[in-house]
């Protein structure tokens, strides 16, 4: 591989809102990520219910997105995946932000997310960008044998 060429497959991903055109491409990395993912159906009605849905691409190929929904002056990340093998490289910061922002620009005053304790990737993401741990919602998670807690994280949108 050439330096343009190594250059170009780590270059900066666009961002953009997610299509329908887009799910196959969001739901083979959905499949690929999660031991419990959503479903077709999930993103779909997420984006006829106008949630405010981002997706990261590269060369043409989708490596991330974000799912936001916004109500009441609180914002929630309902989803936000990195492509496995993308891990590593600033997608979910980046995706994070964007996020953060759309919030900020529909006056949301703080944005709430759950994450899995099994999960220390996403919550180390989560305290690096100002979140904390506001509570715990017992079995909330689909799990191997059971269930899983799930850890809520809180932070202000200060101007």
């Amino acid at each position: 591989m050439s330096a343009v060429q190594a250059y170009g497959a780590l270059a900066a991903p666009s961002l953009r809102p997610m299509r329908e055109a887009d799910l196959d491409a969001v739901m083979a990395i959905e499949l690929r990520a999660y031991p419990f993912p959503w479903t077709r159906g999930i993103f779909r009605d997420c984006l006829h219910a106008g949630y405010a849905m981002w997706v990261q691409e590269r060369q043409g190929a989708i490596v991330g997105y974000g799912v936001l929904s916004i109500a009441a002056g609180e914002a929630h990340v309902l989803n936000l995946c990195t492509a496995p093998g993308n891990e590593g490289q600033g997608l979910g910061q980046r995706m994070l932000h964007a996020l953060l922002k759309v919030a900020r620009g529909h006056g949301a005053q703080r944005v709430f997310l759950e994450v899995r304790p099994s999960n220390p990737r996403a919550i180390a993401l989560y305290d690096r960008n100002g979140f904390n741990e506001i509570g715990r919602r017992p079995r909330y998670y689909p799990a191997h044998g059971g269930r899983e807690d799930a850890i809520v994280m809180a932070m202000e949108l200060l101007d």
